[in-house]
């Protein structure tokens, strides 16, 4: 084989490994320096490092795969590994970057120059120029560590916390192997269609679309408010929003307006305008009832029992606490919640006529319990004040040509964007979300020299000293109370990655020439490695031990997880 296109033999679950190692393995200025002679370099006896035998199983594992061969087996390493990062050790799948990590610190451990650490203080940097204690941060760094690695691969950020109390500015500059970027998400909205019925019937049913924040982030208050300046809605007012299924009311959205608004594709929303009333008010929810076809209204009327069918959306109005005593009141109000749907104003029923029947039910209509006569006083023994109150109407035959149900009839289902297809972000965007300025977490206070507390500062980061090789870290994991992966396609370049803008220097841009990607989900999937022969200036698909070369248009995926750029 070519030499550098050898494939690593998977020794069960270990493709994060060999995805890791194929990345160094592609990177001229390492492979450069482990192909010449490198044992004057290795340092035994660092405490902190692996007695150097890191460092000669790795060199020795470079000189293999650029021997020519067509797949190495990399057990040596492998075991070495297990016996310095017990975290590694039998067969299980781990993180390609936790690998990375330990690797790049370990193999600089081994190899670094220094053989006796000097312990030097930092001088006072009040007032003195960024650039002055930058270099000196760094003078100190290096006198204690100084190997292939640090050459390489480290860099310097300057990291600024702010006191939230004294406004006390405390600098400092911190060394870092590569970056971890948050990948932030771009807040995606979504847009719900509601029916707004007005409780009191002054108002015909209007349809108004309002957006709010995408599915997994969205509170009923979100909606609540949304719709509230949607309709201008008046002091005096509240909305009481459902989600209506099987022409019942499924559930009452604006209970909870802080819990998780959890919409599916389909869903039905209503809302009530509702008059604020002092003191308990009743809510009268009013289904749709219509006769089962061999049932006529007038017997209907006489009789109780299970012949109807629900349709159209429930309507809903309230009650003060006084209540309702005649049997007459009740089918005004009625009369008074279903008028807007009325097709001709001059249509008067007249009082003593009215073109419904009105049933005592529960909330899921189950059951019929009392016709409600308009000319009696109201049952009350049925009619006791409390929150909700179920009726179901039934129209009587004549009624269908005076009034028009198409509002009740056409709630717009909800349509819910595809949280998982996630709008692509660039790799900038990614490098600003770890740059911006956030407060530090109560599990992470700072103690501030001037108050002598500790305080939640700000903290901000910025990139000072840019690497030889610089790798970047895509946080797709998070390991909050549940796992999960971000699918989020970043789109980085391959060509030239611009960071001047980032720094306080020029710097010439860097370009990419390896990729370690990620496939499946949290704690499984697969590793794969596309890595440039730089030489050759070719790319290739590095997949354990099968290697096949690639075309440059196929680098940027979703799986891309842990970027090598070099200037």
């Amino acid at each position: 084989g070519s030499r550098g296109l050898a494939g690593l033999q998977n020794l069960g679950n270990t493709c994060f490994m060999n995805s890791a190692l194929q990345c160094l393995a592609h990177t001229p200025e390492l492979v450069e320096y482990f192909l010449q002679d490198y044992d004057d370099e290795i340092n035994p006896a660092n405490p902190l490092g692996m007695e150097g035998e890191l460092a000669v199983a790795f060199g020795e594992l470079i000189r293999k795969l650029w021997a020519g061969r067509e797949v190495v087996v990399p057990r040596p390493f492998k075991n070495k590994l297990s016996r310095f990062a017990p975290q590694f050790s039998g067969y299980n799948q781990h993180d390609s970057q936790e690998l990375l990590a330990f690797l790049l610190d370990g193999l600089h451990e081994d190899l670094n120059r220094v053989k006796s650490k000097p312990y030097i203080e930092v001088k006072d940097i009040d007032g003195r120029p960024d650039g002055e204690v930058a270099d000196e941060y760094w003078a100190i760094h290096k006198a204690r560590n100084n190997s292939i690695i640090v050459d390489l691969f480290q860099g310097q950020y300057k990291s600024t916390l702010v006191c939230p109390v004294c406004a006390k500015v405390s600098v400092t500059f911190d060394p870092f192997m590569y970056l971890s970027l948050p990948l932030p998400e771009k807040q995606q909205l979504m847009s719900v269609a509601v029916t707004v019925f007005s409780g009191d019937g002054s108002a015909s049913p209007e349809v108004h679309t309002v957006q709010i924040p995408g599915p997994k982030q969205a509170r009923p208050k979100d909606l609540i408010h949304a719709l509230s300046v949607a309709c201008t809605l008046e002091e005096n007012e509240y909305l009481f929003v459902v989600e209506v299924y099987n022409n019942r009311i499924y559930r009452v959205i604006s209970e909870c307006p802080s819990a998780p608004l959890s919409l599916a594709n389909g869903d039905r929303l209503a809302a009530f305008r509702l008059k604020s009333f002092p003191g308990k008010t009743t809510k009268l929810i009013l289904y749709h009832g219509t006769l089962e076809e061999h049932v006529t209204y007038e017997f209907s009327c006489r009789t109780i029992g299970k012949q109807f069918k629900l349709y159209g959306s429930p309507l809903v109005t309230a009650i003060p606490e006084a209540g309702l005593s005649e049997g007459a009141e009740l089918y005004n109000l009625v009369a008074k919640v279903v008028s807007p749907l009325k097709r001709e104003a001059e249509v008067n029923s007249s009082p003593e006529d009215w073109p419904f029947r009105l049933f005592i039910t529960d909330d899921k209509a189950s059951t019929v319990d009392l016709l409600i006569d308009p000319h009696m006083p109201l049952p009350t023994f049925n009619f006791s004040p409390r929150e909700h109150r179920y009726l179901i109407l039934v129209w009587s035959p004549s009624a269908k040509d005076q009034y028009g149900f198409k509002e009740l009839e056409n709630l717009a289902p909800v349509t819910i964007p595809d949280s998982r297809r996630r709008e692509p972000i660039s790799l900038y965007a990614c490098l600003e979300a770890f740059m911006r300025e956030e407060p530090l977490g109560p599990d992470d206070m700072w103690f501030c020299p001037k108050c002598k507390e500790h305080r939640q500062a700000s903290k901000k980061l910025d990139l000072w000293r840019l690497p030889e090789i610089l790798v970047v870290h895509l946080k797709r994991f998070s390991y909050s109370r549940y796992s999960n992966k971000l699918e989020t396609l970043v789109d980085f370049p391959v060509h030239d990655l611009d960071l001047s803008k980032y720094v306080s220097h020029r710097t010439d841009p860097y370009e990419l020439f390896a990729v370690s990607n990620h496939y499946g989900g949290v704690g499984g999937g697969h590793y794969t490695a596309y890595a440039k022969l730089c030489n050759e200036n070719k790319w290739y698909n590095f997949d354990d031990s099968c290697v096949n070369p690639m075309s440059p248009d196929s680098i940027k995926t979703t799986a891309a997880y842990v970027l090598f750029y070099r200037r």
